[in-house]
C-alpha cells in the first residue's frame, strides 16, 4: 500500500474565501489529505478568532473527501512535519504574489528540505478575490454573496450589524 500524500494549506482566512474553497477543492484532487491550517498572527488583528475560523472552514469543507481545519502557531514546517506532510500548498492569484511566495518557498524549503511547495492558482472568477476586499464589501453592506461560504457570508453580515448598531449609538 502506497503512503498517503498530506498536504498543508496554511493561511489567516480571515474570512476564508470561495478562492480558498477552490484551492482547497484543487488540493484534495492532487492529495489524499488536505489540512487548513489557520495561523495565529499576532502581528494582524482579525475580525474573526482562529477559532471562528477553524469553525467556518470546517463548515464549508464539510462535504470535501480528505480536507479538514485546524490551527497552528510556530513556525509553518513545524505544522507540516508534526502532521506528516510531504507538501504545503500555497495559493497564486496574480504575478504580484509571486515575489513574496516565492522567497517564502524559499526559506521553508531551507527549513524543511523534505517539504516541498506546491503553488495552485485559482479559477479565472476568483483571481480578483482575497479576504481584506471581502471584508472592505461587507463593512460597507455590499454584496458578498457567492464570494464566500454561506456560512462565512452571515458570520459577517452579522459582525458588521453588530459594528454598525454600536456606531450608531455612540452618534446618537
Amino acid at each position: 500500500m502506497s503512503q498517503r500524500r498530506v498536504a498543508l494549506f496554511p493561511g489567516s482566512f480571515d474570512p476564508f474565501t470561495n478562492g480558498h474553497l477552490d484551492l482547497a477543492r484543487r488540493a484534495t484532487a492532487l492529495f489524499d489529505r488536505v489540512v487548513i491550517a489557520v495561523a495565529h498572527n499576532s502581528a494582524k488583528s482579525s475580525l474573526f478568532s482562529v477559532e471562528e475560523r477553524v469553525e467556518m472552514i470546517r463548515a464549508a469543507v464539510k462535504g470535501l473527501s480528505g480536507a479538514s481545519a485546524m490551527e497552528f502557531s510556530g513556525l509553518l514546517v513545524d505544522c507540516a512535519r508534526a502532521i506528516g506532510a510531504q507538501a504545503i500548498i500555497r495559493g497564486l492569484r496574480a504575478v504580484s504574489d509571486f515575489e513574496f511566495e516565492f522567497q517564502m518557498a524559499l526559506m521553508n524549503r531551507r527549513l524543511a528540505p523534505g517539504v516541498e511547495i506546491a503553488f495552485l492558482m485559482p479559477s479565472q472568477e476568483f483571481t480578483y478575490l482575497n479576504s481584506t476586499l471581502v471584508k472592505e464589501v461587507a463593512r460597507h453592506g455590499g454584496r458578498i454573496r457567492g464570494l464566500v461560504p454561506p456560512l462565512v457570508e452571515r458570520r459577517l453580515r452579522e459582525r458588521f450589524a453588530a459594528t454598525r448598531g454600536a456606531r450608531k449609538g455612540r452618534d446618537a
